[in-house]
């Protein structure tokens, strides 16, 4: 799950990278007091600084994570569990978060027993040695719950360091209202479609047909995968090696298209989630919004939905550059690791591999769409197959948009150096959107700047 946060990681130095990072058996359930190992002592640590309260007196376990309704999730474990009861904190979504994990993996002392990461931000922490592989901690026992492509988004080299909790395929969200008034009869199934249809909209005085926000590059970066590019290749078996391509000819079409949205005045530049941008949201100032299934949730959250934009949204398939072969694109998708600093990373693991894993939990978080679930039993289930989607009006979303878009991802090869690229990306985005640099000489810069970087942090890069 990619929520709209900044990528605001500061970049990490190669004497981190690319050493194995020593972890002490430290921790808290907020980043705290440090406690001996579990695991060398026999004994687990009693966490006093819990947002939720203990169900019994198992040993206790510390959890990082921010999912909206993560204070029900951990109370749903903790009631099924006479073994191990959870600890957990909100310390900060995505970034919030890193920028602490990054701090106790530098300090060896503080980070939580489990954290919540999203799929690309792994192999960033596991190149430190901070995550557990979690093959010998049974995590082949629920590997059958999930599709291909969500297990790879987990896994490196033979190793698994996180058990997958949800996931982001996109889709088109709009505005059935606009649609209408501008005569707009069905949404747009290929991008040619859809830029014609906000030239439609614009000459006819309306609102700017969707946004592209520069503080989510993250939302950016399926794009360019579905129009073919491929910005990095990366194994892990060979962690010093590194592909770089930031400037192919697929990665400049989709920098130029929508430049060309926004020069023409097509598109807005809004930095997404702010207050103005939920303001436009809910006032009718977007036509469309190009998102992942857990979108709805957190934009009515946000207070979309109500009012004005009540009753007034649904979603079609994201357009395609070829509809005789369409691509599927993913945007994001969350998981628990065990951190090398678990206290005990046994029990640590049948948290990581049980967490909003049980159906109370994935039906609420489905439900309120705060989750696009990747758990295969929930996802074949006729219940979310066919639910009518409150937000989309009775829409069966799942079946006809999102369930198909799930599918057919095939999962995504993420960076060890994910940081950097979404901060200089996002830089990127500003000054194309801004004209100060063409799209193809921004896509050329933007190769030149993370060559230069992941040089020197000690990568042989290939080209």
């Amino acid at each position: 799950m990619k929520r709209p946060v900044l990528a605001g990681l500061s970049a990490i130095a190669l004497s981190v990278l690319l050493a194995a990072c020593a972890t002490s058996g430290n921790n808290s359930g907020g980043g705290g007091s440090s406690a001996p190992s579990a695991e060398e002592s026999g004994t687990s640590p009693k966490l006093t600084n819990c947002t939720n309260k203990m169900l019994n007196d198992a040993p206790q376990v510390s959890v990082w994570g921010w999912y909206p309704n993560m204070a029900n999730v951990v109370d749903n474990f903790n009631k099924a569990h006479t073994d191990v009861q959870i600890c957990w904190n909100n310390v900060g979504q995505g970034a919030d978060e890193y920028t602490k994990v990054q701090t106790a993996i530098s300090a060896k002392k503080g980070l939580a027993d489990v954290v919540m990461l999203e799929s690309d931000r792994i192999p960033s922490f596991s190149i430190q040695n901070a995550l557990v592989d979690l093959t010998p901690y049974g995590a082949s026992d629920v590997q059958g719950n999930f599709s291909e492509g969500a297990w790879k988004d987990v896994s490196q080299g033979g190793k698994v360091f996180a058990i997958p909790v949800d996931g982001g395929p996109m889709a088109l969200i709009y505005r059935t209202d606009v649609f209408k008034k501008y005569g707009i009869d069905k949404a747009p199934a290929t991008w040619d479609e859809y830029a014609a249809d906000a030239q439609k909209v614009k000459a006819a005085g309306g609102p700017v047909f969707g946004d592209v926000g520069s503080n989510v590059p993250a939302s950016f970066i399926p794009l360019q995968i579905q129009k073919g590019a491929q910005p990095f290749t990366y194994d892990p078996a060979k962690p010093q090696d590194l592909g770089v391509k930031m400037n192919d000819q697929a990665s400049k079409d989709i920098f130029t298209y929508w430049a060309n949205l926004t020069t023409k005045g097509l598109v807005g530049t809004q930095d997404q989630f702010t207050t103005d941008y939920i303001s436009g949201v809910v006032n009718g100032k977007y036509a469309t919004y190009t998102s992942a299934a857990w979108a709805p949730g957190y934009l009515t959250g946000a207070g979309v939905g109500k009012g004005k934009s009540d009753g007034v949204w649904a979603v079609a398939p994201l357009p395609q550059w070829d509809t005789a072969n369409p691509v599927a694109a993913n945007w994001g998708g969350s998981a628990f690791a065990v951190t090398n600093q678990a206290t005990d990373k046994k029990l640590a693991a049948i948290v990581a591999k049980g967490i909003y894993a049980d159906d109370t939990s994935l039906t609420e978080g489905w439900k309120k769409q705060i989750i696009f679930p990747l758990n295969k039993k929930v996802l074949s289930s006729p219940e979310f197959i066919n639910n009518q989607a409150d937000f989309f009006s009775g829409q069966t979303a799942n079946k006809d948009i999102y369930i198909p878009a799930a599918e057919a991802y095939k999962g995504t090869t993420y960076s060890p150096i994910a940081t950097y690229y979404y901060a200089q990306l996002q830089a990127m985005l500003v000054k194309i959107d801004s004209g100060k640099v063409s799209p193809s000489d921004g896509a050329d810069q933007l190769q030149a700047d993370i060559v230069k970087y992941a040089k020197g942090q000690g990568f042989n890069v290939t080209e």
